[in-house]
This record gives structure tokens, C-alpha cells and sequence, in this order.
């Protein structure tokens, strides 16, 4: 999908869609000089606007880059359907921690993102749903106050309106900063499932890379159905902890998606070219299915 072709239909479409573009580095007008992005794993170079039209996956080889929230948004919602949720919410300085307010104001002013989660309402293959992504741009996807009450009020609208719940996951955790507020997020989250699944709701956790800590020990591990990116690293403690732990060297690929998958933690691996399809195909089973037992 590249968003620099849509036309936008309305205000907020049009801004929705500037957002993706200002996430994918694809909107500069045409008469600057090209910015050129590294593939972090090979280390093949081309222009942003190459990597944009691949969807940040290296035609080299193959790793899935982290992508912005409203550029993945773009990439999986109808076109015309965004609509998003709490917008305004932003993290604040719970415990007066030095200098967290300066670091939140530069975060900020580099993603153009409020906090580390964007949630809206759209539809994907006409079937509407809630989709939460998480972005790893800002404080590495932690989990703050804000991001624990956006994705609860996700969660919350998804249970009041009946509709499929959708949350890409990418976090590095909890957020120190916020501290034990932060890690009340954790319970927040998944009570919040925990109604809507109970209510008969479907939740897809879409794991990407990186999910770890208190994010994987929480929501991102209680989907009805579980899907990945190809290599995604996967887990509460990071490998090289886990190592010196136990005092043992772990198996070749763990905590990967892959290896996941072959454990049973994981449904399915699914490249980012197939995402929309195979997220439509799934809303429109349930949905059906939904129909006909009604």
C-alpha cells in the first residue's frame, strides 16, 4: 500500500493520512534531496520512499522493520475509515521523576505521537473493529499510565460497541519513570480483556518486534488468536538475562517468532505483505460465524 497515492476524502482522513507519510519518512516535498534509510540486519541502503513502497520489509533480506502507528494503521484499514480514539491523552510526570517531563516533550516532538499507543476505529475488509498499535519510537513502547488507559479504553469501547479488538504489540516493557503506576497497568489491561472476552468479543494479538516485558506479561499474551511478524522477538526477559540466570545457553532462534510458532505460543507468522488479508480474513470468519449462530 503506498499512502503518498490516496486521496484523502475528508479533513481527518487528510490528516490521518499525513501522519502515515510523516511515520513512513515519505513526506517531504519532492524538491529535497532524497533521504536515504540502512536496512539495520544487512545493511542494503536505498531511499525511504523504495523502503515505503516494500513496507519497511528489506527486498534483501527479508527483516521487518519497526513501523510507525499510523503508517501500520494505514496499512490495514479501508481507506476513508479511521477514525481515532482518545487522541489526546498523554503521559504525565506521575512521580515527579527528574527530568521525565523534558524527555516526554522531546519524545513527543520527534513522533508527533502524544504517547507510546494509537487507537482508533476503522474497518479492515469492511468488517468494523477497534485496532490498537503500539509504537516503538516513542520510549521504546513502554507502558505508562497513558498507555495502559488508551488501550483500556480501547478495550472498553470494543466490549460497548461489540466489536473485533486488534492490538499490535511492540513494547520494551513497563515504564520506569511511572514506576508502580506503571506496572498497574499490567492488572488494568487485562481485567479489560478479561470483560470483553467473557462478552463473547474476539481479540487478535499481533505480536511485532520487539514485545517484551511487562506488555507480553500482560495483554499482549491473552489473544483469542495470536499472530506474528516474521522474527519478532518475543518474551518477558530478554535472552542474554535468561542466560545468566539459568547459567545455560539458550536454543538457536528462542524467543523468536518462529520458535514460538513451533511451541504453540504463536498461531501464525505472517509477513507484513500479508497482514491485511489475513486480519480480513479472520474478522469476516467471526463475523459470519457470529451471523449465523445468531
Amino acid at each position: 500500500m503506498n499512502v503518498g497515492k490516496i486521496f484523502a476524502l475528508s479533513p481527518r482522513e487528510r490528516a490521518f493520512q499525513l501522519k502515515a507519510r510523516r511515520d513512513a519518512g515519505t513526506d517531504n516535498p519532492r524538491w529535497r534531496a532524497p533521504e536515504f534509510f540502512t536496512c539495520k540486519k544487512c545493511e542494503r541502503r536505498a531511499t525511504r520512499q523504495i523502503w515505503a513502497s516494500t513496507l519497511y520489509v528489506c527486498p534483501n533480506c527479508g527483516y521487518h522493520h519497526p513501523v510507525g502507528g499510523y503508517y501500520r494503521l494505514s496499512m490495514v484499514l479501508d481507506h476513508g475509515t479511521f477514525r481515532e480514539l482518545d487522541g489526546e491523552l498523554e503521559g504525565r510526570n506521575v512521580l515527579a521523576f527528574p527530568g521525565y517531563e523534558e524527555k516526554l516533550e522531546k519524545q513527543r516532538a520527534k513522533t508527533g505521537l502524544n504517547d507510546a499507543v494509537v487507537t482508533a476505529y476503522g474497518k479492515i475488509g469492511g468488517v468494523p473493529a477497534v485496532v490498537a498499535v503500539l509504537d516503538s519510537r516513542f520510549f521504546m513502547g513502554s507502558m505508562g499510565t497513558a498507555v495502559g488507559e488508551k488501550i483500556t479504553r480501547a478495550v472498553e469501547y470494543a466490549t460497548n460497541k461489540h466489536l473485533p479488538l486488534i492490538i499490535f504489540s511492540a513494547s520494551g516493557g513497563a515504564r520506569m519513570q511511572e514506576g508502580i503506576f506503571s506496572l498497574m497497568q499490567m492488572a488494568k489491561t487485562s481485567a479489560a480483556i478479561q470483560r470483553f472476552q467473557s462478552k463473547g468479543g474476539l481479540y487478535i494479538s499481533y505480536l511485532t518486534h520487539p514485545t517484551t516485558g511487562g506488555v507480553t506479561a500482560s495483554f499482549a499474551s491473552l489473544g483469542d488468536i495470536t499472530l506474528a511478524e516474521p522474527d519478532a522477538l518475543i518474551g518477558f526477559a530478554g535472552p542474554r538475562v535468561i542466560e545468566q540466570t539459568i547459567g545455560e545457553k539458550l536454543p538457536k532462534g528462542f524467543q523468536r517468532a518462529e520458535y514460538l510458532l513451533d511451541h504453540g505460543f504463536v498461531d501464525k507468522v505472517v509477513p507484513r505483505g500479508e497482514m491485511k488479508q489475513t486480519l480480513t480474513q479472520l474478522l469476516q470468519l467471526h463475523t459470519q460465524g457470529r451471523k449465523r449462530g445468531a
